[in-house]
This record gives structure tokens, C-alpha cells and sequence, in this order.
């Protein structure tokens, strides 16, 4: 039997399935994810639609091989096992701000039963600026504000902007070897960050930014309209120049920008509950227990980040919830 068949096989199994159960039975939505990362976040977009009629099980593209990855999430399109009883849940990355300029893209774009993140990736809702202190909190167990998340990232996106619909400018085009991600994310990297002066990493961004800026301009002269269209248009998709920190590459944001701002700011949370212990402590034996216990309490940062579900309250993933119910339960 070819896998065509299986495959479709296996979308009629799971349809029959849901129309011989009786009325007590619920009707089964499979949810085809990219990875072990994704199970937990498509959990909970998709669990508030769950009810006495129908529930979600959300599982990894084969339980067969260890084949990962949008792509392979995506063959379900392809092989024709995506319907109202199977879906795809993948990560936006660039394709949804491209458009349908590539064949991914319009594979993504064009089917109901393909749902995307909107931002880049999950790991951009794990970041969320606004949801950051509250990692801090959960990593250190001390509640004390002294960096301003939020302000920052709306600094770092403003500053990044200009480079970044240079970048979708580049991919739409399909140019990209010429300015392609890794050349992008190299120029918006922090650099030297500190907690005492972030605002010399900010400028050093900007001023890194404009170099490379003013020299595509120059190679691209003819370019000015359409990217000046472009950028009317990445806005209305819901690109600010506040918000590009989510739209920029997921795995580079969690690791070469908010994991460092974050590990500055919670060692030094860290050092002040230290140190309160050691103020308080009536004697040596009971600051070394309490120096223990503190110690065993703290967590991991990407542990942390990983379950943090502050962005519930983000547009983006409001959005998100719209399209899965819209396209799943219409007239609900």
C-alpha cells in the first residue's frame, strides 16, 4: 500500500471514528505540531475549544520516524490528511509576512485547516516583553522591578525596524542570498549589554542598524517605493516598529537577546536575596539553611521561559484564537 493511501486512509479512519461514536462520544481533532516544543504551546491555544462534543490531541507529524519540523508538519497538506478532523499547528517564521511569494508560504496561506503563530514562533510569545518580569520572579522568587522589560524591546524593535523590512524587502524578492537571515540577526546582535547603561547597547544597535541600512540603500537604488510599500504593509499585518522584537527569529531572540537581558537581571535579583539572607540571618548555621533552601529553589531561565504563558493577553494571540475559531467552529 503507498503512502498516498495510508495517508488517506488514515483521515477516513479518524472521520468514521468521530460519526460511529455514539452522542456521549467526543469527536477527536488531531493537531499535527513541529515538535516536542510546540505540544505544549498549541495546548494551550486549542484547549478552550475543548468541550463535551469534541476535544484535541496534539501529537508530532509521524509515530513512525523522528522526523521533525514544519515541513514534515506540513505534508499532512500535502498528502491530503489535513480536514476538520486533522490540522496543522506551525510556526509563522517569514512565510506569513511573504505572503505567498513562496511555495511554503501559499501551502500555509491558502489552507483553512493550517493555523500559524502570526509572530515568528513560539519562542517569540515565550518572550513576550510583557510577560518578562514575571519569568524573573519565577526564576528568583524576588519580586523587586529594576530593568524595565518593556521600554527596552520597544527601544530594540524601533531600532531594528528599518533593518528588518529591508530583510522581508530581500526574502520577497527571493534575494535572501544576498542578505539572508544569519546576515541580519549578526547585525542586531546586543553586544556588550549591562543593567547599569542599556542604553549604550541600544545606540550601538541603532548605529550598526543605519550602517547597514544606508549601504543597502546604496546597492538597492531603485528600491525606495516598493520598500517604503513594504513597510506600510508588514504594519497593517501587524508589524509595529514596538513590536519587531516578535517577528525577528525566534531561536536568535530567546538566546542572544532576552536570555542574556534576563540572565543580567536575575543574577542580580539573586545576589539581593542573597545578601538580605546573609543581613538577617541570627547566626551562621541558620544563613547557611536558609542560603540552602534559597539555592534549591531557584529555577532555569529557559525552563521557565519555556512554560511561560504570559502572552495569553498579547494581539497576536488573540488573533490566533480568532482563526481557530472561526475556521473550526464557524457561527460559534
Amino acid at each position: 500500500m503507498n503512502k498516498r493511501l495510508r495517508d488517506n486512509i488514515s483521515s477516513s479512519y479518524v472521520a468514521a471514528a468521530n460519526r460511529l461514536g455514539s452522542k456521549q462520544h467526543r469527536r477527536r481533532i488531531v493537531a499535527y505540531v513541529e515538535s516536542y516544543d510546540d505540544v505544549f504551546f498549541w495546548r494551550t491555544v486549542l484547549s478552550r475549544y475543548e468541550d463535551e462534543t469534541r476535544y484535541f490531541e496534539i501529537m508530532l507529524p509521524s509515530n513512525k520516524t523522528l522526523e521533525r519540523g514544519k515541513k514534515s508538519a506540513l505534508m499532512s497538506l500535502l498528502m491530503g490528511r489535513t480536514g476538520a478532523d486533522m490540522i496543522a499547528c506551525v510556526d509563522a517564521d517569514y512565510d506569513y509576512l511573504l505572503k505567498g511569494a513562496t511555495s511554503t508560504s501559499r501551502q500555509m496561506m491558502d489552507n483553512p485547516y493550517v493555523f500559524h503563530t502570526f509572530v515568528y514562533a513560539i519562542e517569540s510569545y515565550q518572550c513576550y516583553a510583557p510577560s518578562l518580569h514575571d519569568v524573573c520572579v519565577m526564576v528568583t522568587l524576588n519580586d523587586r522591578y529594576i530593568f524595565d522589560f518593556e521600554a527596552f524591546m520597544e527601544q530594540y524593535s524601533e531600532a531594528i525596524f528599518p533593518l528588518f523590512v529591508w530583510s522581508i524587502w530581500y526574502y520577497r524578492q527571493n534575494r535572501y542570498d544576498e542578505f539572508s537571515m544569519s546576515d541580519f540577526t549578526h547585525v542586531i546582535e546586543l553586544g556588550g549589554f549591562t543593567l547599569a547603561d542599556p542604553e549604550t547597547c541600544l545606540r550601538h544597535v541603532r548605529d550598526k542598524v543605519g550602517r547597514k541600512v544606508h549601504y543597502l540603500e546604496k546597492h538597492n537604488p531603485r528600491a525606495k517605493q516598493s520598500y517604503l510599500s513594504l513597510k506600510c504593509e508588514v504594519q497593517e499585518m501587524g508589524v509595529t516598529p514596538q513590536t519587531t522584537y516578535m517577528y525577528i527569529q525566534g531561536h536568535f531572540l530567546m538566546d542572544k537577546v532576552v536570555k542574556i537581558i534576563l540572565g543580567k537581571v536575575c543574577s542580580q535579583l539573586i545576589r539581593e536575596r542573597e545578601q538580605e539572607i546573609r543581613r538577617l540571618a541570627v547566626h551562621s548555621t541558620q544563613m547557611r539553611n536558609e542560603l540552602s533552601c534559597y539555592s534549591n529553589s531557584i529555577q532555569d531561565i529557559v525552563s521557565v521561559l519555556r512554560r511561560n504563558t504570559g502572552y495569553t493577553s498579547c494581539l497576536p494571540f488573540h488573533r490566533l484564537q480568532h482563526e481557530v475559531l472561526t475556521r473550526m467552529f464557524p457561527g460559534t
